[in-house]
């Protein structure tokens, strides 16, 4: 493989690492329970999935 003939310069390095950074989940509302859920999930509180119910939710004990 090629080595670069030079070191590359702390700006060039930050540069490339700006886009690196971790983002919080997108979350939204859901239909029944106003719940915040991640999108394209079913709802662990209700069970509904775009906009009907699709499984029973879970009883904690």
């Amino acid at each position: 493989m090629p080595l670069p003939k030079r070191r590359h310069s702390q700006a060039r390095g930050r540069k490339r690492r700006t886009n690196q950074a971790l983002t919080a989940p997108t979350l939204v509302a859901c239909r029944h329970c106003h719940q915040k859920i991640p999108a394209h999930t079913i709802c662990t509180n209700c069970g509904s999935y775009g906009g009907r119910v699709v499984a029973t939710p879970k009883k904690e004990t």
